[in-house]
């Protein structure tokens, strides 16, 4: 009998510390699982190997009724611990709050470069519009955009953080960028 399945066995009888013993035995063998289930997957998964092994650590640890009868019973049950993971994550991406089916777009693709006169003026016609909607977020534009501060520096001058600062900046070319495409 391999020293998993014994502490399997003192965990099914009940004894609280053979669960701590546990991980540090199947983590390594756990995490290359999920690394090579991750390795099949698409590009833009947000869900690490890492991350992936601690919920469904958390998932099989947190049972109360857990008994396992051997090493293969367990991994098996940490298999199906990481598929339903993924499966409600992958669901939860397809929401519309999570945005199920848009097009992700980098911000960095989506520059507001003052190309022309009438750029310009669509960028300002737009600012104007969303400075109704969002005072601090166009102020944050005005010095961007047009004055050339960097996000560190704008943050300072309207005394917001860089997160923060950043947040704004992102969400304001975002809206930007879809008024100004129309």
């Amino acid at each position: 009998m391999s020293h998993v399945t014994r502490i399997l066995e003192a965990i099914g009888q009940g004894d609280a510390q053979a669960a701590d013993q546990l991980l540090p035995l199947v983590y390594e063998e756990l995490r290359r699982l999920a690394a090579s289930n991750r390795a099949r997957e698409t590009t833009g998964q947000t869900l690490q190997p890492t991350a992936l092994v601690h919920e469904a650590w958390m998932k099989l640890a947190g049972k109360e009724d857990r008994k396992w009868n051997d090493r293969t019973h367990f991994f098996a049950a940490a298999a199906e611990a990481m598929r339903r993971i993924l499966v409600d994550n992958a669901r939860r991406k397809q929401t519309q709050r999570h945005g199920g089916g848009q097009q992700r777009v980098e911000l960095e693709d989506i520059g507001l470069p003052v190309t022309s006169d009438d750029h310009v003026l669509a960028v300002n016609e737009a600012l104007e519009k969303f400075a109704t909607l969002e005072p601090q977020k166009a102020e944050l534009v005005k010095l961007r955009y047009f004055v050339g501060l960097t996000t560190e520096q704008a943050a300072e001058v309207l005394g917001i953080s860089l997160a923060t600062a950043k947040r704004h900046w992102a969400y304001a070319r975002a809206w930007l960028y879809e008024e100004i495409k129309v």
